[in-house]
């Protein structure tokens, strides 16, 4: 039997300005031709939504009006357009955020992700998904297997970092790998490197806690960053725990020290990428990296990783579930925002479940 709308409401996290999050009701959308309408299941909190709701902005994505929240999403569909031919009601989906324009060079090429006009969940000036019913691209909707559950579904979308990341590497058999940052992209970044075959990875943070659980996720080594110590140092003892230097740094904290130590650790002709976004200029040793063939490369989400990122998580290739440390209802979401940013008791991945 096709679900119906459950709730009358359309109960929605909507963030106003800078430190202003509210529960509002809004209108349940109607979907266009091209779209489908989803009963919202599950959404995660991610570190930009966190970093909006804190900050106001994240470099020039400023928010300038309310907007809904969330982005890390799953849900069943309730209604179809006319034109959608792959989906019908009660399909349950992930749903890959970022819309592109389909036309652009970049998007003809496949890096649809560089689309100067992608419309991509909770940045402004789109609306997120952390409400009860809403309307997406029906071609960016992937249907999850029956053994796989909605939080997993969810969970595809950091996930879908990690696999843009390791492919930007090239991570391979064999190869060594540090990951500076043990937060959820860190994590995952473990995950996916292990599942590419990298032989030994090193997770680096400055919380212990968060070094015992990239642990008890199968790093090989971990490395404590303590202030005031020269990253050089660190660079050597990187080298020192893994055998020899990294043939491949993924710096997910977007600090400038974390960047500088990817740079100094990876060994000469090897590959550092850049997934965490932190200040908009860093000072790093860009002379090191010159004269030693280190390629740097940037990251920046994802294309072409949910169906691969669903299949991993489909074969039990990787375990997304393992990272998930807290749950609250739609209608506790600002509770849920301020474990996230302060990470209190040992919050990892915290999903908000909305129906």
């Amino acid at each position: 039997m096709a679900p119906s709308l459950v709730n009358e409401d359309n109960l929605s996290a909507v963030l106003h300005k800078k430190g202003d999050l509210r529960l509002e009701n809004r209108p349940i959308p109607e979907p266009r031709d091209d779209e489908v309408l989803i009963r919202m299941a599950v959404v995660g909190i991610c570190g930009s939504d966190v970093s909006f709701w804190t900050k106001g902005n994240i470099g020039d994505f400023v928010v300038k009006a309310p907007m809904v929240l969330g982005h890390e999403s799953s849900g069943t569909v309730v209604k179809v357009g006319q034109k959608v031919k792959h989906l019908q009601p009660g399909d349950r989906v992930a749903i890959e955020p970022g819309v592109p324009c389909r036309y652009c060079e970049h998007c003809k090429s496949g890096r649809y992700n560089l689309c100067p006009d992608v419309d991509f969940c909770a940045t402004p000036p789109s609306h997120g998904n952390l409400c009860r019913y809403y309307t997406h691209a029906a071609d960016f909707c992937f249907k999850l297997p029956d053994h796989v559950s909605l939080e997993e579904g969810a969970l595809c979308e950091p996930l879908s970092v990690a696999l843009q990341a390791c492919r930007r590497a090239q991570v391979s058999l064999g190869h060594t790998v540090l990951v500076c940052g043990a937060g959820p992209i860190g994590l995952v970044n473990l995950m996916v490197a292990r599942a590419m075959g990298a032989s030994k990875i090193l997770l680096t943070d400055i919380s212990a806690s968060r070094l015992e659980v990239a642990k008890e996720l199968g790093a090989d080594q971990v490395l404590l960053v303590e202030p005031g110590v020269e990253m050089s140092q660190y660079a050597t003892e990187v080298a020192t725990l893994l055998g020899g230097a990294p043939d491949i740094s993924i710096e997910c904290s977007g600090a400038e020290s974390s960047i500088k130590l990817a740079i100094l650790a990876t060994v000469s002709g090897g590959t550092v990428v850049l997934v965490g976004l932190g200040p908009a200029e860093v000072k790093v040793p860009i002379v090191n990296a010159a004269t030693r063939e280190v390629d740097i490369r940037g990251v920046w989400r994802y294309a072409n990783c949910y169906p691969t990122a669903l299949a991993m998580i489909a074969s039990g290739s990787v375990d997304v579930s393992k990272l998930v440390t807290h749950r609250y209802a739609l209608q506790d979401a600002l509770l849920a925002y301020e474990r996230a940013r302060t990470g209190a008791g040992g919050a990892i991945k915290i999903l908000i479940s909305c129906d």
